[in-house]
């Protein structure tokens, strides 16, 4: 059961369609939904490299701390207000069998914020990076690398669905990544309607999706298996045959090669991060 699911918010506009989606979940499994939003220390806001006279140095950091506060209501109040909107509640019980929000300030750095409550969240849902305004990466990459745990990448520009895991794809090519991204989301997979295991039948070395799919149903979760053509372009075939089986999902291990050369290179993790429709759910 998916109890915890954290949705970090920086106030980039981004942060609407996430808690959205992350709202869908909760109706799901009756979860909690954290919204942390980091606020920028003072310091932080000052001219890097430069002296400032403290009477100067003094007035600015008082201004900032002033902005500070007026994003923080400002924010606030427009979140109190889609939470609502979400159907979420925000005074019960975050035990109770209902979908339930609450908000959380923290100062200092994103990467910091989403390590402390991430680690011992369920799902942390980000938004998918915005290439072009060089937006959400860092997000991303402190979900995946600094807490361990499932990360929801949430598709640009693309509405929420009425249900979200409720038919599952789960990419297979007997890799360690892909193994974990198994056992970290067997909660979401027992309680989706369908899964399907995606696989081109290369595991010549490693568990086969037979194996899986064994291995799925010792766990209560029967699996169809679906295979795919095109073993070097695997990113796309993945979205592709997701799209084809009609998945709402796609749950998949992330940077089976380094994150670095990925960016760089590309890779099929880098080509799902960038052109993915879809919700997808990496572990790494």
């Amino acid at each position: 059961m998916i109890r915890k699911i954290l949705v970090p918010v920086r106030g980039d506009g981004k942060g609407d369609n996430v808690l959205a989606h992350a709202a869908v979940l909760a109706h799901r499994n009756n979860s909690h939904v954290v919204v942390t939003h980091c606020r920028a220390r003072p310091e932080d806001l000052l001219p890097f490299g430069v002296p400032l006279p403290a009477v100067f140095r003094k007035q600015m950091m008082k201004q900032a701390e002033e902005l500070a506060d007026v994003e923080e209501a400002g924010m606030r109040e427009e979140l109190r207000a889609l939470v609502d909107k979400l159907g979420l509640t925000t005074n019960g019980d975050r035990h109770a069998d209902m979908a339930t929000a609450e908000w959380v300030e923290e100062t200092g750095k994103q990467v910091d914020v989403i390590r402390r409550h991430g680690r011992l969240a369920d799902v942390i849902a980000v938004p998918q990076p915005d290439v072009d305004r060089n937006l959400g990466a860092n997000t991303l990459k402190a979900a995946l690398f600094r807490t361990g745990r499932p990360v929801l990448m949430v598709p640009n520009g693309v509405e929420p669905p009425a249900k979200l895991c409720e038919h599952v794809t789960v990419a297979w090519n007997g890799s360690m990544e892909a193994s974990r991204a198994v056992t970290m989301t067997l909660p979401i997979l027992r309680a989706a309607g369908k899964v399907t295991i995606l696989t081109s039948g290369g595991e010549p070395n490693a568990a086969t999706a037979a194996d899986l799919q064994d291995y799925l149903l010792a766990h209560e979760i029967t699996a169809e298996i679906h295979r795919f053509e095109g073993a070097r372009r695997v990113g796309p075939a993945l979205l592709a045959s997701s799209k084809e089986v009609g998945a709402d999902t796609l749950i998949m291990g992330a940077y089976g090669d380094s994150h670095e050369k990925e960016t760089v290179f590309g890779g099929n993790t880098q080509h799902i991060v960038d052109q993915a429709k879809m919700p997808v759910i990496l572990v790494h």
